[in-house]
């Protein structure tokens, strides 16, 4: 199940308000996992 973040992210996403950098970020720190990554954006990590 997707956590809060990773919907708020989602959305943040599709409305142009992120970037895949900044989601990259993310994954980074270790706030979001890779597979969260794929899922926000529709590509998978490191592509």
């Amino acid at each position: 199940m997707a956590s809060i973040l990773v919907n708020s992210l989602k959305r943040l996403y599709a409305a142009g308000r992120v970037t895949r950098e900044q989601i990259g970020e993310r994954v980074e720190k270790g706030t979001i996992t890779e597979a969260d990554y794929q899922e926000i954006t529709g590509e998978e990590y490191g592509e």
